[in-house]
């Protein structure tokens, strides 16, 4: 059984309108944590990329940027968005002033993707869970790497905010967020657009908070409420005072009174595979695709 076209949940209004939402010069520190335990397991590829790809960088990690390009000195690393101008701008905070020494010794950094199947990886970092057509994403991630090239990715799970749910539910309020894929959904859509031999894990982040309104400032930081039943009017300082007395409820003595809200990231890494020519009484078989099909095996494995 083939996944919907997109989250049963998630307005695609909604979704571009966040897609273009400017976050300045920096990227949501929760992003940047998941990104630095996503690198961890790049320990474990052997695959040493020449040409890489950075899938929304803005969102998900400057910081990361700067560690995958230590990690890959000699590597051409490409910036891409569905927001050109969001690439721009990673790259222009990336690479500093255009007048500092550090921006022309630095790395090659270009904007959007490399040719068709050139990429040795591909990095999106907390960006599936907001894409409106998951499945087209998928496919032109496939398209941009090159035979054995890998992907690399981590999005939001379906455990994400589920104290906050509660809170709303409980109020009889419209859900605070759009609900997030299963892992083993994203492993079948995986292979649905072509990739290989995927690999899906995921944890729990457990955040605390001394008031509702650092929690809400992060949640404003990190995202918006995309659910299409969501309310779609202002509410008043009424709403608001019976929200922050909803997320009191969220306190845990052994905490020391601080609010808990939980966050489950999924991780999911695969192999673009060698294409199979169909067997029939005549094939056709593409230049490009015969190129990808001579070439030879980099190789990916764990290690002992």
């Amino acid at each position: 059984m083939s996944a919907p076209e997109r989250p049963p949940s998630l307005d695609p209004v909604a979704a571009a309108r966040w897609a273009g939402h400017s976050l300045g010069e920096a990227s949501p520190w929760l992003h940047e944590e998941v990104a630095a335990r996503m690198q961890d397991r790049l320990d474990f590829i052997k695959l040493q990329p020449t040409r890489w790809v950075h899938w929304e960088p803005l969102r998900g990690g400057l910081l990361a940027q700067r560690a995958l390009q230590k990690r890959y000195p000699q590597a051409e690393a490409w910036m891409s968005s569905e927001q050109t101008a969001q690439a721009v701008a990673a790259r222009s905070a990336v690479q500093g002033p255009w007048w500092q020494v550090a921006r022309w010794l630095g790395p090659r950094i270009q904007v959007g993707l490399p040719p068709e199947g050139q990429a040795q990886m591909l990095w999106a970092n907390m960006a599936l869970h907001t894409a409106v057509q998951p499945q087209n994403l998928l496919k032109i991630w496939h398209r941009a790497l090159a035979v054995d090239g890998f992907l690399m990715f981590s999005c939001l799970g379906p455990d994400t905010l589920r104290e906050l749910r509660d809170v709303y539910a409980q109020q009889g309020w419209p859900e605070p967020a759009h609900e997030f894929t299963d892992m083993h959904d994203w492993g079948d859509m995986l292979v649905e657009a072509g990739f290989a031999e995927p690999v899906m894990d995921m944890e729990r982040i457990t955040l605390t908070y001394e008031t509702p309104e650092r929690l809400l400032a992060d949640l404003r930081a990190w995202g918006r409420n995309l659910h299409i039943q969501r309310y779609v009017g202002l509410r008043g300082r009424r709403w608001r005072e019976q929200l922050n007395r909803g997320l009191m409820a969220l306190a845990r003595p052994e905490e020391g009174g601080r609010l808990r809200l939980t966050f489950e990231i999924v991780y999911g890494h695969a192999l673009k595979p060698r294409p199979r020519a169909t067997v029939s009484a005549q094939t056709e078989i593409g230049l490009d695709q015969m190129r990808q099909m001579l070439r030879g095996n980099a190789g990916i494995s764990d290690k002992v």
